[in-house]
């Protein structure tokens, strides 16, 4: 029975970062609704931690819930921000608006000895309310303070009931790794057994008791998700694993082949349906992002199910749903609320009537990565950069056609070609080029040109939430440049992309 810490969600826009801190400490974790809180299991949950929040304790509709009174006799509990807030004000404390409000860097003075604060002194914090907590009863002693706040975390005598008015979960805060530590370990006693090769034996071995001998159809991508998803369903059910991988005409230059060929080495039971004139007779005209994006779409799914109804009996559809698309697909109370339908391939349970298999429900993308190291699988897939579902149609701006998409190849290739040999690829979280619906004047030789203009793209970023547009170097974008226009008919400027997300987003589509 697999252990695991609670995460109740109240909307801040730190809650997955928790999940993630915790999973790093090997540790499993499930973040849920404050308000759609499923039946605990005192068998497998060591503890609970509860979010920050945007709301005030004060406001009448600030989230609360009923059942922590109930939890302080069974489980321990960090509340974290908001959730300490929350603690206090339910439990005879004074939780005011905040005479200066803190929001930035602070440095934590610990007041009394107390395992959560166990090996930690003078430590920089993360602190972002605009509430404080000003006074606690007798039941309750201040563990840290800082030198404007007088309660900076508590602990509720005689149980193991912690609050933290900041935020460890963020790398500002310098020992907030450590102190959730502290909880897990020290406090919740996790056994710290979370590792990408249990859950590869437990996973493969929950697949093959779910599946038995039912065939499963599966899209594949040439990305991480649904390439780690093919391999341990294949280890689980062998050739019952179809896989089909669609050329839609928007993939990068050589891609298909290159990710059908390596896809075979691996054993995997994939077929490569050619499908581009298809793709770009539906995308004839469209100009407009979202119909460019409804048309790959449907086509997609056409495509899909005439290729799965040519295999007999298939009971299962695979997906490579990730645990972002799990929890952002629930509604909750706040600004971090995100909803959508999670299905990757969107239509598809309905239309073809299957039940949905997804063996990476429960893991973040870097877990997905780590899960697929531990399986043993290239680092060309594990390392690639994310991909637009809609691929290049949505970095070629306006109508999409198969010569602009070959303009698009040429121009990609050569920046990310560049990138891998000078080894900048993995110093970027996501690299593209897009075509712009621009024509501009150029010379060359003695000719008089007017051609396409092009754009080029690259972002660090942990996890595509927020990204810094990339400082790279002016020598590199240089030489990157000349290629493309000396190497590809058609292009005569290039331009480099210098905005951040917020406000704009990586993709210009």
């Amino acid at each position: 029975m697999q252990e695991k810490i609670i995460i109740l969600d109240f909307g801040s826009q730190y809650t997955q970062l928790i999940a993630r801190r915790v999973r790093e400490l090997n540790v499993f974790c499930e973040i849920h609704p404050f308000n759609n809180i499923p039946q605990i299991d005192e068998k497998e949950v060591k503890g609970i931690i509860l979010s920050g929040s945007p709301y005030s304790v004060h406001q009448e509709d600030s989230p609360r819930v009923p059942q922590i009174s109930e939890w302080r006799k069974k489980f321990p509990i960090l509340a974290v921000c908001y959730g300490a807030q929350l603690l206090a004000h339910t439990n005879e404390g004074e939780v005011k608006r905040s005479q200066t409000r803190e929001y930035g860097r602070a440095k934590l003075i610990p007041v009394v000895e107390n395992p959560l604060l166990e090996g930690i002194a003078d430590s920089q914090i993360w602190m972002s309310h605009g509430d404080s907590i000003y006074s606690l009863p007798d039941t309750i002693e201040v563990i840290a303070k800082t030198a404007s706040i007088p309660v900076a975390a508590y602990h509720f005598k005689g149980e193991p009931t912690y609050g933290l008015q900041f935020h460890p979960e963020v790398t500002h805060s310098t020992d907030g790794k450590k102190i959730l530590e502290n909880f897990l370990v020290s406090i919740c006693k996790c056994s710290q057994d979370w590792t990408p090769a249990a859950f590869v034996e437990e996973t493969i071995q929950s697949l093959k008791e779910q599946l038995g001998n039912d065939k499963v159809v599966l899209a594949l991508s040439g990305g991480v998700d649904s390439t780690v998803a093919a391999v341990l369903l294949h280890k689980a059910i062998g050739e019952n694993l179809h896989g089909i991988f669609v050329d839609n005409g928007l993939l990068r230059k050589g891609e298909f082949e290159q990710v059908l060929e390596t896809y075979h080495k691996m054993g995997l039971n994939v077929k490569g349906v050619d499908s581009k004139e298809r793709f770009y007779h539906k995308l004839k005209d469209k100009t407009d992002p979202e119909d460019k994006r409804k048309a790959i779409g449907f086509t997609f799914i056409e495509v899909f199910d005439e290729e799965a109804k040519r295999i007999q009996d298939v009971k299962w559809l695979g997906q490579g749903t990730i645990y972002p698309d799990v929890i952002e697909s629930v509604s909750v109370k706040g600004p971090s609320a995100t909803i959508k339908s999670h299905h990757n391939v969107g239509g598809l349970p309905e239309k073809m009537n299957l039940k949905i298999v997804e063996p990476l429900r429960d893991l973040f993308k870097d877990e997905v990565r780590r899960v697929g190291r531990e399986l043993g699988i290239d680092d060309l897939i594990l390392k690639r950069h994310p991909f637009p579902g809609p691929g290049l149609a949505i970095r070629i701006l306006g109508a999409v056609s198969a010569d602009r998409v070959d303009i698009l190849q040429e121009v990609d290739a050569i920046f990310i070609n560049g990138l891998k040999e000078t080894g900048l690829y993995d110093e970027v979280w996501q690299a593209g080029s897009i075509l712009l619906p621009v024509n501009s004047v150029g010379v060359m030789g003695d000719e008089r040109t007017y051609e396409n203009v092009v754009a080029l793209r690259a972002v660090t970023s942990l996890d595509g939430m927020t990204a810094d547009w990339c400082h790279l170097p002016y020598d590199f974008l240089a030489d990157i440049s000349n290629k493309i226009i000396n190497n590809v008919r058609g292009v005569n400027r290039v331009v480099y992309d210098i905005s951040s997300k917020p406000p704009a987003t990586i993709e210009w589509e």
